[in-house]
């Protein structure tokens, strides 16, 4: 009897693991990475072959954070290199995400907070150096883009230098299908408060960084988090070394302080990578209208993103329509897209429906050239401008 009974519960033990391990991942994405049901939007000939000719580039998508094989077409969340390549997306910035607090807000969260990627790196199978430790989960997203590239060269590019990516626009240009990935992250506690860990983190491919996520960190103070501080020391000494290795500095989710700060202290474009515009959809989110005209006036870019808590509107349209506010706040010359697929939020479109989007910016009246510029040209010039040779 009791031989069963040990027959039993180990059957029970390796079941709960397979669904634990094998299974509650992708349900815990496809909750959190939602998509609207929708018919095939409409697009005209006209705007399908503006679409197809324009080089086009998203500054935020966190596909690294979620157990499936982008190399394939998927059934659930946002981008997969199948998808990308259906949108006609030249360069898509993937970013790590390696801390998230429980209760995740826009107002208010603690750095003490219950961290909700540990559960996800368990059950997902990181390394087990990972599940304690954000510069290994870093390195560990790192090396899955570093495996894309290796099974498909003739697909997949990482972009370290301005030289990789001509040459990705170049190949595009002569009609391969390869999309360049850049590697970046949520947040600079991916450093673990230890400077070294750039050069770590930068050798393993990253080229952008965004200082904070949802709490103050060693960097400093979050959007989202306690105190509203600026830059600390070691946050001055990491965008210093930022500067010197010509890696992107994306101020999403950093405190209007932080941002005033970095601004002052260098000299290179920035970028906010993916946000709303206040005047258009007044929520704590988007940064007020006069320091999005200060992060433009550096020569960067406002990334537009596309779940409505940031737009008001998630629809081609609704985007459409963000977008116009930032042309005319910033310019056109001044803002790009910053989707924020597979991070955790609800969208009307996936990747491979970005032809909707440019039939919405000329159903909004912009110019062609203003459509090439927002939809991946100026994307295109700060990275070129900002990536070492």
């Amino acid at each position: 009897m009791i031989k069963w009974i040990g027959r039993g519960l180990g059957v029970i033990i390796v079941a709960g693991a397979a669904f634990f391990f094998g299974v509650l991942p992708g349900i815990v994405e496809k909750g959190q990475n939602g998509m609207v049901e929708h018919a095939p939007y409409p697009v005209t000939e006209t705007a399908q072959a503006l679409h197809n000719r324009i080089v086009i580039g998203d500054l935020h998508a966190d596909s690294l954070l979620w157990n499936r094989d982008l190399l394939k077409r998927g059934t659930r969340g946002h981008v997969d290199f199948p998808r990308l390549r259906e949108g006609n997306v030249a360069v898509q910035v993937f970013t790590a995400v390696t801390k998230s607090p429980a209760g995740q807000n826009y107002d208010h969260n603690s750095a003490e907070a219950r961290d909700n990627i540990t559960l996800l790196a368990i059950g997902e199978l990181w390394p087990v150096k990972s599940w304690g430790n954000l510069t290994e989960r870093g390195l560990y997203m790192a090396k899955r883009m570093q495996g894309y590239e290796a099974k498909a060269p003739d697909q997949v590019r990482i972009i370290r230098t301005s030289s990789d990516l001509d040459a990705v626009l170049t190949a595009r240009a002569e009609g391969q299908p390869l999309t360049g990935a850049l590697i970046g992250a949520e947040g600079g506690h991916i450093l673990e408060g230890d400077l070294a860990n750039l050069d770590r983190i930068y050798d393993a491919g990253y080229r952008l960084m965004g200082l904070t996520h949802f709490f103050d960190n060693a960097l400093g103070g979050s959007l989202h988090g306690e105190d509203n501080t600026g830059l600390t020391e070691f946050g001055r000494a990491v965008v210093q070394e930022m500067v010197a290795k010509r890696m992107v500095i994306d101020l999403a989710h950093a405190s209007p302080q932080m941002a005033r700060e970095v601004i002052e202290m260098t000299d290179q474009p920035l970028v906010l990578s993916h946000t709303g515009i206040h005047s258009h959809c007044p929520v704590k989110r988007n940064f007020e209208d006069g320091l999005m005209q200060q992060i433009a006036a550096t020569g960067g870019v406002i990334g537009i993103g596309y779940w409505a808590d940031v737009t008001c509107d998630a629809s081609p349209a609704g985007v459409a329509k963000t977008i116009k506010a930032a042309v005319d706040l910033v310019g056109a010359d001044h803002v790009a897209l910053g989707s924020d697929y597979d991070g955790s939020v609800t969208v009307e479109f996936d990747t491979s429906e970005l032809a909707a989007l440019t039939q919405a910016l000329m159903d909004q009246g912009l110019t062609e050239d203003q459509i090439a510029g927002v939809m991946g040209g100026n994307m295109m010039r700060v990275l070129g401008a900002v990536l070492p040779d």
